[in-house]
């Protein structure tokens, strides 16, 4: 029993809020300790304020109260890397901070960084130790156009004295991690969204846009809203045959639903199970998290790790010239530094809240294929061998399965055919072309001493430099229009690799190996089904049944109060209600800063369809025209979801759509574009993390309002009653999508064919009371709510014009 002396502050507070709903004595308060493990409410304020020292933290920054609540592994390593945070405050989900990445890596667009940067008035990179420098995405064009933009990033890194790698060398994500730059226990950035890959190593990765590249480079920092965690937990140990691919293709599969959008991931379990995912799984698992709709994907730090880290670093010690370096690869991968981080090991508290819990069963599991044309359809590969499908070219490229273990499992399915012919290695199947590319020259270099090069040359596989290629749809190998792909990358959505007319599937390695020597998709035979298999285990929470489980007296008596205080939530928010009467919501008013406008006001035009994603906004075969100019961005503005879109929007519109609106790649012209059009407000049912960035970083406001969303499909629309994972619909001008697929499919309304349209109704946005109100046309409803708050420091990056304009404010301060 504990007496009140020995209750922590925050647990005697958590103990009377139990009391007080659930109607205990004053004296059971002092006999419970509780401890908070409810999903955490995040705070809708876009921002908090300023810290006062606005040279270390004037960007956004947390002002909450310190806690002594335990931390998940994503939260300890922001902690380390978060400026300006007052005394003994502990970083959750849902803060605001000020970050200063360890590092930030920029790849072929570092020359439209590179030109914000100057544009903003910036001449020197505040740190070029935490910049790093990648040729990697189109790098078989040899247009002297792209050859240009080329030299004119080389030059600018030279210029500022910033690790650079050429065009060959490797794809970026590879390099970041082989280099030591993604290292674990740090947080480093990337300006592409498969930064989540770093997490494979315990390294806290994540995408960021441009502007906010940009702003690191010329400041250091920028801001990041720490997103809510999910816990996975893997259970068993992989079967032979199964690999981390397969893992991560199930789960994208298996748990559909969006259930890890926009979270932070933290995978977890027994030392047993997380030895039978060597490094190279997890960074397959990490790389394609990104697919499952999540903003990083973090492993622990472990002794599989510390093992990898050893290894890596006596090849650098050894081979430093060898891996084409230029020696400064010791100065970040050596055994010192793999001591210090054992040292000081960092792992997620005991205790620690998770907004979500899953888990799957891992030697339930056999191989997987994704597809067609859909990380959300996974299918078991016995179930796509029965159909026999005609493979017409197959890829063994990209950052996810392109290391020399992956290229020797590759190479292991023809050398084990070769052993049934006289040792020679068989060819592939006619009518099938097969691409190889490693993810760097080191990898490379590896497979081609180990023979696996070699042997893949020999089947008659094309070789393409270490690169992105065909991965993004650039350079050799593109589908053409009803032809079937296989391939070993991260992303198979429709037109990603060529036609939209064509079919693309995921898989392994070995699997995609085994297709094109068959010329069907088909798997080498490896796998062999665990006797008593009854199907795949998975679900939520941590999957351990309750008869194994141990616990202590203490932890069982949290898990009860956590219950309750989960119950207490939901009892509170059926008491008050999720939402205000129009009637009570004057409260308090906000400050609204000079030359930013207390309401936003105009007709609403209704883009009725959920997840439209950025490639709707603003086709992919412009993002990478550095030429494109404003009055074209306005034009093509929502094309691919609707060409008619330009001609029905006008100037001081406040578009509204349906949920995760903006959901898919990083560019940034889908915010500016939308600015271009002369829209001033973009409301949704909610939106997609990244371009929510992009939206503040370019000074296009944005309310979540799902209410007004549900009114006007009530009004105007009948929407489907269930999506079909099979039947996905996507804009149908989709064709040169450089970048994320939806993570989810498309929906539009069943009745309803218009895709864009005029309502007649009027939205206003009372910035001062937080408060929106709506006129349903001409003598129809009006109705109001409260939202969340626009602070002052937000409206300033807002009012000035963007982020870039906010720092090139605060360059000239400090000048």
């Amino acid at each position: 029993m504990l007496g009140r002396s020995r209750l922590p502050l925050p647990y005697q507070r958590s103990s009377r809020r139990i009391s007080r709903v659930l109607g205990l004595p004053q004296t059971a308060q002092t006999r419970i300790r509780t401890y908070r493990v409810s999903i955490p409410c995040l705070n809708q304020d876009v921002f908090h304020s300023q810290l006062e020292d606005s040279s270390t933290a004037a960007i956004l920054s947390s002002l909450k109260a310190p806690t002594t609540s335990p931390q998940t592994l994503t939260e300890k390593i922001v902690q380390r890397y978060s400026l300006g945070l007052p005394e003994g405050k502990y970083v959750k989900a849902g803060d605001y901070v000020t970050l200063s990445p360890h590092h930030c890596m920029t790849h072929d667009n570092s020359w439209p960084v590179a030109s914000k940067f100057m544009s903003i008035g910036a001449s020197k990179i505040h740190d070029r130790k935490q910049i790093v420098m990648t040729l990697d995405h189109d790098v078989q064009n040899k247009s002297e156009s792209n050859l240009r933009k080329y030299r004119q990033i080389e030059e600018f890194a030279r210029k500022q004295e910033v690790d650079f790698y050429p065009a060959g060398r490797g794809i970026g994500h590879q390099i970041m991690v082989e280099e030591g730059y993604a290292w674990p226990g740090t947080l480093a950035v990337a300006s592409d969204s498969h930064s989540n890959m770093y997490g494979g190593i315990g390294c806290l990765g994540t995408a960021i846009v441009r502007t906010d590249a940009a702003s690191i480079w010329a400041t250091g920092r920028t801001w990041w809203q720490i997103p809510p965690v999910a816990k996975v937990t893997f259970t068993g140990t992989l079967p032979a045959g199964v690999t981390g691919k397969d893992v991560i293709v199930a789960l994208c599969g298996l748990f559909s639903k969006d259930e890890v959008l926009n979270h932070a991931v933290e995978f977890t379990g027994s030392k047993e199970t997380l030895k039978s995912l060597a490094v190279d799984d997890r960074l397959a698992i990490a790389n394609m998290t990104t697919e499952w709709g999540a903003l990083t994907g973090l492993f622990p730090i472990d002794s599989v790790l510390q093992s990898w880290l050893r290894y890596k670093a006596t090849e650098a010690a050894l081979y430093a010239n060898r891996l084409m370096t230029d020696g400064s690869t010791t100065t970040r991968i050596n055994h010192q530094r793999v001591d210090d981080l054992f040292v000081n090991q960092i792992a997620a508290d005991k205790g620690a809240n998770y907004t979500k819990y899953l888990y799957i069963d891992l030697s339930t599991l056999s191989p997987y294929i994704s597809g067609p044309n859909s990380v959300k359809i996974a299918t078991p590969l016995e179930d796509l061998a029965a159909q026999n499908i005609k493979v017409d070219r197959a890829y063994l490229v990209s950052c996810t399965n392109s290391r020399a273990s992956d290229l020797a499992a590759a190479a292991k399915v023809f050398k084990d055919e070769a052993k049934n012919r006289g040792g020679k290695i068989p060819k592939i199947a006619k009518g099938v072309s097969f691409y190889i590319a490693a993810a760097s020259q080191p990898e490379q270099l590896a497979a081609e001493e180990a023979g696996d090069w070699q042997a893949m040359l020999d089947a008659g596989a094309e070789p393409l430099p270490a690169g992105c290629g065909p991965c993004i749809g650039l350079g050799t190998g593109l589908l053409e229009p009803g032809e079937v792909g296989i391939s070993a990358s991260n992303r198979n959505f429709r037109g990603r690799m060529g036609s939209t007319d064509a079919r693309a599937y995921l898989a392994s390695p070995e699997v995609v190996a085994a297709s094109a020597l068959k010329g069907k998709i088909v798997g080498p035979g490896w796998y062999e089904r665990p006797e008593g298999w009854s199907g795949i285990v998975r679900g939520e929470g941590d999957g351990i049944k309750e008869e194994d489980r141990m616990i202590t007296a203490e932890e069982a008596l949290e898990k009860v109060i956590g219950q309750l205080d989960n119950i207490v939530d939901t009892a509170e928010e059926g008491i008050l209600g999720k939402e205000k009467d129009s009637g009570d919501m004057d409260g308090s008013l906000i400050e609204v800063l000079p030359g930013f406008p207390e309401r936003v006001q105009g007709e609403i035009i209704f883009c009725d369809a959920d997840n439209i994603n950025t490639d709707g906004i603003y086709p992919g075969k412009y993002t990478y025209q550095d030429d494109v100019t404003v009055s074209k961005m306005a034009e093509i503005c929502m094309s691919n979801y609707d060409p008619a879109f330009s001609s029905l929007a006008k100037e001081g519109d406040i578009l509204v759509s349906g949920f995760n609106f903006g959901c898919g790649s990083s560019r940034e012209q889908a915010a500016t574009a939308i600015v271009a059009k002369k829209i001033p407000l973009v409301v949704a049912g909610s939106f997609g993390n990244i371009f929510s960035r992009n939206s503040i970083n370019n000074a296009l406001m944005g309310v979540e309002v799902p209410r007004l969303v549900q009114r006007l499909r009530d009004t105007f629309s009948a929407p489907t009653s269930e999506n079909s994972q099979q039947n996905i619909k996507e804009p149908t001008e989709n064709k040169e999508s450089l970048d994320s697929p939806p993570p989810a499919p498309q929906t539009t309304p069943k009745e309803e064919n218009l895709l864009t349209r005029r309502t007649g109704w009027t939205f206003v946005w009372d910035v001062r009371r937080s408060r929106v109100e709506v006129q349903e046309g001409e003598g129809g409803p009006r109705w109001a709510q409260k939202v969340g708050e626009l602070p002052p420091n937000v409206q300033e990056i807002i009012a000035r014009g963007g982020l870039e304009k906010w720092v090139k404010k605060e360059i000239d301060t400090t000048a």
